[in-house]
């Protein structure tokens, strides 16, 4: 299956030992991960100003998940309304790259269950369902 993780997850899964790490480590052992530019520059911008990791830590996690990940970058953003900017570049890259789920801790995303039928879910929703 083709998931996408979202900013949030990723910067979880470096900084903890918790469920995003599993949740990750899941998604590159047993499906494909889905990354694009949006989520990349995001994610080495948060990693080195929230979680203050070096520039070459930051450069070897940026291309180990880009080893084996399917990366896209759509030229046209959707619109979908009350979802910021950011957060609309790293939904149509997931709906361009036909990620089936998008795993994320963000509210304002959750909230939204579904979008052009991708499922939103929670770290903790996916991996309730990869280990059923």
């Amino acid at each position: 299956m083709r998931i996408f993780l979202d900013t949030n997850v990723l910067i979880c899964a470096v900084a903890s030992r918790g469920l995003c790490a599993d949740v990750m480590r899941e998604v590159l052992i047993s499906h494909k991960l889905v990354i694009c530019e949006p989520l990349i520059n995001e994610l080495q911008r948060n990693l080195k100003n929230k979680i203050k990791l070096s520039d070459e830590l930051i450069e070897e996690f940026i291309s180990f998940l880009q080893k084996d990940s399917i990366k896209v970058n759509p030229e046209k953003v959707i619109t979908i309304n009350g979802i910021d900017e950011n957060d609309r570049k790293i939904l149509t890259c997931a709906i361009h790259r036909n990620a089936e789920v998008f795993v994320t801790g963000d509210k304002e995303l959750l909230d939204l269950r579904k979008i052009v039928n991708r499922t939103i879910i929670s770290p903790r929703e996916f991996w309730e369902r990869s280990k059923r």
